[in-house]
């Protein structure tokens, strides 16, 4: 009897480990599906080209003076807050395209297929790192390009990269379940920009705390993306990993482990 028990026991693990592998093929394969979109309409690429190079020379010879006095001070400042602006901006645009799919039938006919019901969403939200990427290239480049000289080394400017692109999949999980439950792509844009508006204007991305009013400082200072700001210049300009790294990751899992449970059983029921 006991010999029996290890037996199905056994089988069940060894299912579960090959459904485990096969929905993760299929993901990636969903994710690739991604990357051709992106290959065949370039133009999707628009925001996370254009916006990091526009927001950088526009925020730092706009603030640069009034601030720090010049564009050379300001840049250890604004390059940190434009990179995590951008890039968890740029993630909104997960829960605009799972939702347009949606509407035109594409998961539909995924559901014909023998793949696993969740690689859809989940290769979307793979492929979609690549955007973080670039956009997060292309800021620290112009950063460069006008001057900027992390003290931190290499080194560190990769460890920030990564630690933006993981705390923007994050929140990506909240725009696709907006994608998952909201009836149009234009309703997705207009929520999540609702959201994130304020969350990356009223943080330290821009401006010191100190010169904001007492009543709003405390908002900013609870700020996930204040925090997340904090970090990344904490690393780039100091070489530092402290306090601010470890809450933004602790933030992004909380995210995670709130908003993929959500996002998964709203999507499990549409389709």
């Amino acid at each position: 009897m006991k010999s029996a028990a290890l037996t199905q026991e056994l089988d069940r693990s060894l299912k579960n480990r090959a459904s485990f592998a096969q929905a993760l093929r299929h993901s990636l394969t969903m994710a690739y599906r991604g990357l051709l979109k992106i290959r065949r309409t370039p133009e999707q690429l628009f925001d996370v080209t254009i916006q990091p190079i526009l927001f950088t020379l526009m925020f730092t010879y706009i603030f640069g003076g009034a601030i720090s006095g010049n564009v050379e001070n300001y840049l250890p400042i604004i390059i940190p807050g434009i990179l995590v602006q951008t890039v968890i901006s740029t993630s909104i645009v997960t829960g605009v395209q799972l939702r347009e799919d949606m509407d035109k039938g594409v998961f539909d006919r995924f559901k014909s297929l023998p793949i696993a019901r969740i690689a859809p969403l989940a290769g979307a939200l793979l492929a979609d790192t690549i955007r973080y990427t670039i956009a997060t290239v292309l800021t620290f480049a112009m950063g460069y390009i006008m001057g900027y000289q992390p003290e931190g080394g290499l080194g560190f400017v990769a460890i920030a990269g990564i630690l933006v692109i993981a705390c923007s999949w994050a929140v990506s999980w909240i725009f696709a379940f907006f994608g998952v439950i909201a009836r149009t792509a234009a309703s997705v844009q207009g929520i999540s920009m609702l959201v994130l508006f304020p969350l990356t204007f009223l943080s330290n991305a821009f401006v010191p705390v100190e010169t904001m009013p007492r009543w709003l400082q405390w908002f900013v200072q609870l700020n996930p993306i204040s925090h997340l700001v904090s970090a990344v210049r904490e690393l780039v300009n100091s070489g530092t990993i402290g306090t601010e790294f470890a809450l933004s990751l602790a933030s992004a899992a909380v995210i995670v482990a709130i908003f993929a449970p959500l996002t998964v059983r709203a999507y499990m029921r549409r389709t």
